[in-house]
This record gives structure tokens, sequence and C-alpha cells, in this order.
């Protein structure tokens, strides 16, 4: 039962039967990638286009090459340092204690509070 509003007969977003209407299609090329964990990763490349030498393995995010016998080495990877770490590399603990109490004697001089330090 319809009103008489429906479009009937296709779908938003359906692919048009002639390629005259959104032109040929790119013609294509699958390069595979092997990472060293042996993950296979299949990428598909337009003809023309310069095929990169290393790619992300999807599986594990080490870098993979075409060649499956020599893949990529693993990179080592620097493990994630916060602000703190950085200023306790730059900073000993006394010039830490030093620069907290000149702080706080600011903020309680600010606030005119007399200073506990």
């Amino acid at each position: 039962m319809s009103n008489g509003h429906a479009i009937r007969g296709t779908r938003i977003g359906a692919i048009p039967g002639l390629h005259t209407e959104r032109g040929e299609p790119v013609p294509r090329q699958n390069i595979k990638y092997w990472c060293a964990k042996g993950h296979e990763t299949v990428l598909q490349f337009a003809l023309y286009v310069e095929v990169p030498q290393e790619w992300d393995c999807t599986c594990c995010g080490w870098p993979a090459g075409p060649d499956q016998d020599n893949p990529p080495e693993q990179r080592t990877v620097k493990p994630y340092k916060t602000h703190l770490n950085y200023v306790r590399e730059r900073r000993s603990e006394e010039e830490a204690e030093d620069l907290l109490a000149e702080a706080l004697a600011a903020r309680a001089a600010a606030r005119g509070e007399r200073s506990l330090f």
C-alpha cells in the first residue's frame, strides 16, 4: 500500500548499471605486504601511482614490506613520557622542592595569607 510518494525500484546509494553515468573505474593492482610477524596485508592501488615500499601492518601495526622472505625489522618503541617525567629529567628533587615552596609562597602572598614555609 503506497500513498504515491514512495520511490520504487531503487535505493539510496545504489550503483548505476552503466559506467557512463559515473565514469570508468580506475584500473587497480593488488599489492601484498608482510610484516616480521608473518601477517599479510593486501591493498589496492591505482596502476598509475607509485607503490610505497613500507606499509603499517593492519594486524599488529609493525612495518610491512612487499618481500615476504625479507620483511622490514620491527622498530624499537620508546615508552610514553608524561610531562612530569620530562620535568624530573631536568630538575633534581631538591630543585623541585624549592620551586614548589616558592610557588606556594607567591600564591599565599597573592591571597594575603601568611606563608607556611
